[in-house]
């Protein structure tokens, strides 16, 4: 067995309470298995760069791709928290890694677990049942509308020029022009996609009919960008006869994936448009504080709860913890298939099954599910369960 060196970002706001429930998670792995986890605390974010004048100490950036084999990070966002230039201060954190690493993989789960209810129409109800909803989304996440930002956010954190987009004319309109560019590659697709082909082969296809189905979501009947996603996503296709291939727009995706879930088993999309499905994705789950996720690259990977900072909740220990469990879930997957260490496969099934556990009576649920235990009772039950389990191995 191995010894890996983790490196934990708290950042802002929520974030660093629920960093405190994944590391516990850390920590318990640690104490029952031959595993060891050599934490390096990395603070950053907003309010540090309020109170230093610097998102994060200089060398970190290195730190993070130079010695440590995963990275995980809370939430980035402070309330008034801008640069000069007046990107949201820490986001060179968040988006520099994302393309100083070349994480291109937005990794989503989507899964909703028995005794979890969601909010709609203001009340909470059962629409979607266990089973129904247990997708993963893949968003390109080094391209596309975020490209010109990530860019800029990758020079800070490198201490580079900061990239500037070449200058565009646009006929026929008037006054202040504001505009991204969206670019789409080819390279960059086809990693996603075929990463995306990967993941089909691994899991247990869609919950309605049990194949494995990968679907493409663009606006290819509109957009060249969105042309070429999908081209090179059929050129792919071919190497893989055994999955079966969808196609959709996203306003239509949009519906559909609301209505019949259970129909999608791996889903890739483009950067925008995977942002926005994914979110609403999460509420099929539970809501944002269900919702983890993983930027994925070949060498590298960091690993974050989607929900952010929610600086009003920030400091009552009240906030959903899950979804940072379950992105040290995806840690614990990551590391294990990554270096051959099938035992952290399995440790990350004991994850997922502690959290099922413990959700499955709806008794112990945090205020966003519609219950009021505390965002560390919930961290220190599935901790417990997860102990126990390890316990008998």
């Amino acid at each position: 067995m191995s010894d890996f060196k983790i490196a934990i970002l708290p950042g802002d706001g929520t974030g660093r309470e629920v960093a405190i429930e994944a590391t516990r998670i850390l920590d318990v792995v640690q104490s029952k298995t031959n595993y060891g986890f050599e934490k390096i605390s990395i603070p950053c974010g907003g309010q540090h760069y309020k109170e230093t004048g610097e998102e994060w100490a200089e060398g970190s950036f290195e730190i993070c791709r130079d010695e440590a084999d995963a990275i995980y990070l809370g939430a980035i966002g402070y309330p008034g928290a801008r640069l000069p230039n007046g990107d949201l201060a820490g986001g060179s954190v968040i988006l520099g890694m994302r393309s100083g690493l070349d994480l291109y993989a937005n990794v989503r789960p989507i899964k909703l677990y028995e005794g979890v209810p969601h909010k709609v129409h203001g009340h909470f109800t059962q629409i979607w049942k266990p089973g129904m909803v247990d997708m993963t989304v893949l968003r390109e996440n080094t391209e596309g509308l975020y490209h010109s930002l990530l860019r800029r956010s990758a020079d800070r954190a490198l201490g580079r020029k900061e990239y500037v987009p070449p200058e565009m004319t646009f006929p026929g309109l008037d006054g202040e022009v504001a505009y991204d560019p969206r670019p789409i590659s080819e390279k960059g697709t086809e990693r996603l996609v075929r990463m995306g082909f990967e993941f089909a082969k691994n899991r247990n296809g869609a919950p309605i009919d049990g194949v494995s189905r990968i679907s493409c979501i663009d606006k290819s009947n509109v957009t060249r960008g969105c042309q070429l996603f999908r081209r090179v996503f059929d050129s792919v296709s071919t190497e893989y006869p055994s999955i079966e291939v969808d196609h959709g727009y996203i306003d239509a995706f949009m519906q559909w994936l609301t209505r019949t879930p259970e129909f999608y088993d791996v889903v890739v999309a483009s950067n925008m448009f995977g942002d926005i499905a994914t979110d609403l994705g999460a509420v099929l789950q539970g809501g944002m504080g269900m919702a983890a996720s993983g930027n994925v690259g070949d060498e590298h990977a960091f690993f974050e709860p989607v929900h952010g900072s929610a600086p009003k909740h920030a400091g009552q220990n009240k906030v959903n913890p899950i979804a940072s469990i379950n992105s040290i879930q995806m840690m614990f997957d990551w590391l294990g298939r990554k270096h051959g260490e099938e035992d952290l496969v399995n440790i990350a099934t004991m994850i997922d099954q502690s959290v099922a556990e413990h959700l499955k009576d709806g008794k112990s649920l945090t205020y966003d599910l519609g219950g009021t235990a505390t965002c560390s009772q919930v961290g220190e039950s599935i901790s417990n369960i997860l102990g126990r389990k390890l316990n008998e191995l």
